[in-house]
């Protein structure tokens, strides 16, 4: 008996396994063992009929061709010459039909899956093969599924309904989802140093918290800056609204500095120290523990002393990488700031983070969405993984958070990347185990 439910269990699993294993011949088997293209997709479990024949391990010699179910060198362990045999008396006796078969060494049986003729009542002929003594089994076809998740062994993440969610690079490569099954940035509070962002924009305006403006106070040209409107919503994008996009942190509260023009139409935002410091030392007067900077340019005493201030008073500040890859200007040459380049397959500096920067799907002014790159990019992403951090431990500080997202990292597609999933649950083992 035990040994009928063992010869039961591998001959419903292996085509089970055909169905989603790679094609690959498994060891001591031949590649002609393995179920050919379609043979699979053929099968009916409310028809079809799972035999097995003995296949003894040392099967006689044969010629080619003379081999019903293929010829294989006998050197690889496939049908033998009785189990061709025995099938062909089968299929000849009964009308039945061979759609595929494999071998199963351990158990010296060969199974096929065979389809029954017209016509014919399964049952009953199930009945009349079991009772064949060529016949080592006969049952019927069934259908199984797996008990696990749709993703390659990763945890199931949080489903939204906004309807971009899959072409967001960032946010599915730094596993967000699965962190937000944990935490989506609830109360905490970020601040962005930046150009202007669209207020309006139906992603962005139920998660903005304060706004200031260093440059002009012209509230148009404010809210058609493009650069804040990406990063703003790279961060903080509203998830659920059936709208758009997500954010890596969508109940984070965002407030957007301008400290950063465009000076022509088309070309790149620039800022000053003037500018930089009246945003700075009104984000010294907030609450916000996250200030995202996806700027640079050469080191400067006044920005210095601010941002000190910043970080002595427990913010965490995030730098994007200059374009060069080198560091020593503001804000990336301060010690304690988070220094964040786009993922590369090359080696980052000790201590510079990676995060997705290329292609980047984000909020537009004018209620658009289009794809953006760069290092501010990467750090945006790191920005609202601090959010989900904070949410958690609001007293993490920043040499913790880099640290717990530096030994998280993981690679994907080659490239060495933040994981906001793995961030999460490391940070909460901490917490439990101090």
């Amino acid at each position: 008996m035990k040994r009928l439910l063992a010869v039961i269990a591998a001959c419903l699993l292996v085509p089970a396994l055909a169905g989603c294993a790679p094609t690959r011949a498994l060891a001591g088997e031949s590649p002609s063992s393995t179920p050919p293209a379609g043979g699979v997709a053929a099968m009916d479990s409310g028809r079809d009929i799972v035999l097995a024949v003995a296949n003894p391990l040392e099967p006689a010699s044969t010629h080619a061709g003379s081999n019903l179910l293929g010829y294989t060198p006998a050197a690889n362990y496939s049908s033998g010459q009785r189990a061709a045999s025995a099938l062909a008396d089968i299929e000849k006796a009964y009308g039945v039909r061979t759609i595929t078969g494999w071998p199963i060494k351990a158990l010296g049986l060969y199974c096929v899956v065979m389809q029954p003729p017209p016509g014919v009542d399964r049952d009953a002929l199930i009945a009349r093969l079991a009772a064949d003594a060529r016949v080592q089994l006969a049952q019927p076809l069934q259908d199984y599924t797996v008990y696990g998740d749709a993703d390659n062994g990763q945890a199931e993440g949080r489903r939204y309904n906004d309807p971009y969610t899959d072409l967001q690079r960032g946010f599915v490569e730094t596993r967000a989802a699965v962190a937000h099954t944990v935490t989506q940035g609830d109360g905490v509070h970020v601040a962005v140093v930046d150009t202007g962002a669209d207020m309006s924009h139906p992603d962005l305006r139920d998660h903005v918290r304060d706004a200031g403006d260093a440059v002009d106070g012209d509230a148009a040209s404010y809210n058609g800056d493009r650069h804040g409107t990406e990063v703003a919503g790279i961060i903080a994008a509203e998830g659920d609204n059936h709208q758009g996009m997500v954010g890596m942190a969508p109940k984070a509260r965002i407030s957007v500095y301008k400290a950063c023009w465009y000076p022509e139409p088309d070309k790149g935002a620039r800022c000053n120290s003037f500018t930089l410091a009246k945003a700075l030392a009104a984000v010294n007067d907030t609450d916000a523990r996250v200030v995202n900077l996806s700027l640079g340019g050469p080191a400067d005493p006044l920005l210095g002393k601010l941002l000190a201030q910043l970080l002595e008073r427990g913010r965490i500040v995030v730098a994007a990488l200059p374009p060069g890859g080198g560091t020593g200007g503001f804000p990336d040459n301060a010690p304690g700031v988070l220094v964040v380049r786009s993922s590369d397959t090359a080696a980052a500096a000790p201590g510079v983070l990676s995060a997705p920067g290329k292609d980047i799907l984000t909020t537009q002014p004018g209620g658009g969405y289009d794809f953006s790159s760069g290092s501010s990019m990467a750090a945006a992403h790191v920005s609202g993984i601090l959010a989900l951090l904070l949410s958690i431990s609001p007293r993490l500080d920043a040499a913790k958070a880099r640290d717990i997202l530096l030994r998280t990292s993981s690679v994907t597609h080659g490239m060495l990347e933040v994981d906001a999933a793995a961030a999460v649950v490391a940070l909460g083992a901490e917490r439990r185990n101090p």
